[in-house]
């Protein structure tokens, strides 16, 4: 048996294989990243693993795809289940995103420590909002539906296997061997002519929409190394003559602890594609819609470190357009500087971020019994604090990188009310619970704080 964690990573890596050869500068990105990463490692030493070993950073790789309907949502939750990928946080794209971005998201990944140390493959997947009137008006949202009820993007073959390698948590070799080349086929960019007009409809309310309700197959949008220097990476990308985007989403580069996420990407490329005129004729043209994403992660932050983050954010917003000329890097990091704790020992005292905690190798040297609360086990020596990865995403981050490479910025009638979506309902199309990213970090922390307090032999919960 080919077991769920080995089909994932084999699945991360002939995906990231089969992008490479239709977006070359997604190679190029690739091995920048790992140049960068292996100099870090060499300057940084044992500092640089702290957020992940380099063998765990080297590989790990985010995907990005994008599908029109719940039912074509839930037959992904079919295919990632079968690699032990579970539905994590609900993302809104629609409100975090200044232009037209009708889209709802969540990601599937591994949610065992042990999973993600093993491979931490995870894929952000959105969903069209057709039901939003913002966006789609009656006429419009009639020959959606109906375009997107007449397309199988995963055929029954695919879907049976991954069934069954949910039930078994594996494949015997044949049937995996069958399932990746499936699998990894769904994702490449189709062959098939492009209906301009009806594209050029979509594309005047959204690039993104066309991007999904205009082709009749889906496709890897972006696929993400991750890398332990981004402004490293964003400098050699540009040095090498690869236009980037205006910038790096997310908390800006500061002497204090990474926190969150941090993306970047090269722009969205011209690819040549068939397309079909209005005559019936089949013409090459180009659609710009693929990129090559990149990302450097930090720490997991607690409900209140999110809420003080997106507290500072906020005052960097003000203090923009108070002055506009002034460049928002600079401003940020002035933001955090000013407001951000500066050292993890301080994010973890004020209870902004997650940390697992384990019995020091060597503990004190003087006599008693060590006190009951987790700061001063910490302080005193008794205990070792490590940092929670930070393994989802940022909405309005999110939404920053599909901005940087769209056309235009489509069209939205805020005077309608929007249609509905949250984390209930998405649950309810998929057929499975979306798991909120809090309770999982949580979980991870209090699970070594019971570990603690058993090897200590401390009673009640640790504080």
């Amino acid at each position: 048996m080919i077991s769920q964690w080995r089909l994932r990573a084999a699945f991360a890596v002939r995906l990231s294989e089969m992008y490479g050869r239709e977006v070359p500068a997604y190679t190029t990105l690739v091995d920048v990243s790992r140049e960068v990463n292996e100099d870090v490692l060499r300057t940084r030493g044992a500092d640089a693993e702290r957020l992940g070993s380099i063998g765990r950073v080297t590989a790990e790789r985010h995907g990005a795809i994008r599908v029109g309907t719940p039912r074509e949502l839930a037959q992904v939750a079919r295919v990632f289940g079968a690699l032990g990928m579970h539905p994590v946080g609900f993302y809104d794209l629609r409100e975090a995103a200044a232009s037209a971005v009708p889209v709802v998201s969540t990601a599937f990944r591994p949610v065992d420590g042990a999973e993600l140390a093993r491979n931490p493959f995870r894929v952000f997947t959105s969903m069209l909002t057709v039901a939003d009137p913002r966006f789609f008006d009656a006429g419009l949202r009639a020959r959606l539906a109906t375009f997107l009820d007449g397309r199988e993007l995963f055929p029954p073959e695919l879907l049976a296997l991954a069934d069954r390698a949910a039930a078994e948590r594996g494949l015997p070799a044949a049937d995996a061997e069958r399932f990746l080349a499936l699998a990894v086929a769904v994702f490449e960019l189709s062959k098939e002519p492009v209906d301009r007009a009806w594209y050029r409809t979509l594309e005047r309310v959204s690039a993104v929409a066309a991007d999904i309700g205009g082709v009749r197959g889906t496709h890897i949008n972006h696929l993400t190394p991750r890398v332990l220097d981004i402004d490293e990476l964003y400098r050699r990308m540009t040095d090498r003559g690869v236009e980037m985007i205006d910038t790096v989403q997310g908390p800006p580069a500061w002497r204090g602890p990474d926190v969150l996420l941090r993306q970047t990407s090269f722009r969205a490329l011209a690819e040549s594609r068939p397309m079909r005129t209005e005559d019936g004729d089949v013409v090459r043209g180009s659609l710009r819609v693929r990129f090559g994403e990149v990302e450097a992660r930090g720490i997991a932050l607690t409900r209140a470190g999110r809420a003080h983050y997106d507290e500072l954010l906020g005052r960097v917003d003000e203090e923009a357009s108070r002055d506009p000329a002034a460049a928002r890097d600079g401003i940020a990091r002035a933001v955090w500087e000013r407001h951000m704790p500066g050292s993890e020992e301080e994010l973890a005292a004020r209870g902004l971020a997650f940390f697992t905690y384990r019995p020091a190798g060597r503990r004190p040297r003087h006599d008693g019994v060590p006190p009951t609360g987790i700061a001063e086990l910490v302080r005193q020596g008794w205990v070792r604090a490590e940092p929670v990865v930070y393994e989802d995403f940022l909405p309005r981050s999110a939404a920053g990188i599909f901005q940087s490479n769209l056309t235009g910025t489509g069209m939205r009638d805020d005077d309608r009310q929007g249609a509905a979506y949250d984390a209930d309902w998405l649950s309810g199309a998929i057929g499975r619970e979306v798991l909120d990213p809090f309770a999982l970090y949580e979980q991870q922390q209090n699970a070594s704080l019971a570990r603690v307090a058993r090897t200590l032999g401390l009673t009640g919960i640790l504080g």
